[in-house]
């Protein structure tokens, strides 16, 4: 008969479901999607990107969307939509992209989260798992961190006990790794230039081989080379410099004061 009142316990609860039917309102209206500009119909909804932004594109072309970036190894796609700055969220993204399209995802991501580092594959082909050097500098002996097995980081070969990654080539057979083995178990040193391996008994790193030749036993270098210690030399040379510099000085006091 007529308009019947509303409590203000049932307009509040009324007010509450208002966001739910708009909400479903929306999902089986249809809508014009901004990529492909067509019009799509019910049952296909808008794209959804975890409540963050909500526009007018349809699922197909936000799919297509999201393989063209990860083509492009984007792992980081923005939405879409021209004034909008958010993200799109995999997990989010998951149920509609489907399983391959997320896992070309992921491995996009965890390689964009690796690239600031210098990588490297385990050598070892029953492991060959990826060993990053978050440390930074000139790495070379490593262990990897699954097999546990030497390798060398800058050859990327089994570990050359004994042998620098120069010489990788001289190893011929398993009695040139025992050696090797043997070599750095010991911790002798070879000649930088005949390569003959001695060992210091005792003294200090300035080492002279039966070819001739001075080295430094700490880095293997020759002694001219070898930036371990300042050579003797240096020490001369800034003695006769600031020796130079006294006698300059003073002969220059004389020859004023007797003027004066």
């Amino acid at each position: 008969m007529g308009n019947v009142n509303q409590t203000p316990q049932q307009y509040s609860q009324t007010a509450q479901e208002r966001p739910d039917d708009q909400e479903s309102l929306l999902s089986s209206s249809s809508f014009t999607c901004e990529i492909c500009i067509e019009e799509v119909l019910p049952p296909h909804k808008k794209f959804n990107n975890d409540n963050k932004c909500i526009h007018p594109f349809c699922t197909e072309c936000m799919i297509k969307y999201i393989q063209v970036k990860l083509e492009e190894n984007i792992s980081d796609i923005k939405c879409p939509a021209l004034t909008c700055d958010h993200s799109l969220d995999p997990l989010s993204c998951r149920p509609r992209i489907g399983n391959q399209v997320f896992d070309k995802w992921c491995d996009v991501l965890c390689d964009s989260t690796v690239l600031g580092f210098v990588r490297v594959y385990c050598p070892y082909l029953e492991c060959s798992s990826l060993v990053i050097n978050e440390c930074g500098g000139d790495l070379r002996r490593c262990v990897c961190p699954n097999c546990k097995k030497l390798f060398c980081f800058r050859c990327k070969i089994p570990w050359h006990a004994g042998y620098r990654c120069d010489e990788r080539g001289e190893i011929m057979d398993q009695n040139d790794v025992a050696f090797g083995v043997l070599l750095e178990t010991k911790q002798w040193m070879r000649c930088p230039v005949c390569r003959q391996c001695i060992e210091r008994v005792e003294g200090c790193n300035r080492v002279l081989c039966r070819c001739g030749v001075q080295f430094c036993y700490k880095c293997g270098r020759k002694m001219f080379h070898c930036t371990c210690h300042v050579p003797c030399w240096m020490f001369f040379l800034f003695f006769c410099m600031v020796l130079g510099i006294i006698l300059f000085l003073y002969t220059g006091y004389r020859v004023v004061r007797s003027f004066l």
